[in-house]
């Protein structure tokens, strides 16, 4: 998964796909987000839970430990690892969705520049990432280390052609199951490894390269161009 996204819906939008009766707790604004072209380590609307209510938290993406000060932050974590990684333990019990509407990937098809496609689900429904984090606490407010990331899985030969990695992707039930502090980190696990969305759950479509400049914003960047 490239470091690209966009969430231009309203955070009330993604909640009600979530369908959870938590009184909500909305740090993110009631406005639509009007995000087309998110980059890595800009904040990101973010859903989780403490205690009984449902969290909306614009959060870091990107997150390593304080002892990896040698390291390059990364943005995604890999399922296959993440559970039992050194690196992510601090922060594998602290689990969120990251609910957007596309993200991008790139692609060389033989030109002078990569060509970006836009990934967003076919029903047109937000995308719902699992992502663990260190995330803002309801009663004290953000944190200076607060950060997260979404985990990614191999792409299965449906999207490989686009990218080898996409988002574990969930559907409302699973995020559900996901996002709730009593679903053990053994469950949590396999629900990552093997209940993301399918390949055939998305489609794609090339947009203009200029979501490629991290300055751009709009509507413009998510129209496809011509289809696959």
């Amino acid at each position: 998964m490239c470091g690209r996204l966009s969430q231009y819906r309203g955070i009330h939008d993604f909640v009600a796909a979530l369908s959870m009766p938590n009184a909500l707790a909305n740090n993110a604004g009631d406005q639509p987000i009007e995000r087309y072209n998110v980059a890595p380590t800009n904040q990101v609307a973010l859903l989780h839970v403490q205690g009984e209510r449902l969290l909306a938290d614009p959060v870091r993406w990107g997150w390593r430990p304080h002892w990896a000060r040698d390291r390059v932050t990364p943005i995604n974590a890999r399922v296959e690892k993440v559970a039992h990684s050194a690196f992510f333990r601090a922060i594998w019990p602290h689990r969120a969705i990251t609910p957007i509407d596309n993200w991008f990937e790139w692609v060389d098809e033989g030109g002078p520049k990569k060509q970006p496609y836009l990934i967003r689900r076919r029903d047109g429904a937000p995308v719902l990432c699992a992502s663990i984090g260190q995330l803002p606490d309801a009663d004290e407010g953000p944190g200076e280390h607060d950060g997260f990331v979404i985990i990614t899985a191999d792409s299965a030969g449906g999207m490989v052609d686009i990218h080898d990695r996409r988002p574990v992707v969930l559907t409302p039930e699973l995020a559900r199951e996901w996002l709730d502090p009593a679903t053990s980190k053994a469950r949590a696990e396999q629900m990552a490894l093997h209940q993301g969305e399918p390949s055939t759950a998305f489609e794609w479509f090339k947009v203009d390269p200029a979501v490629g400049n991290v300055r751009k914003q709009g509507p413009e960047l998510i129209r496809p161009i011509s289809r696959r």
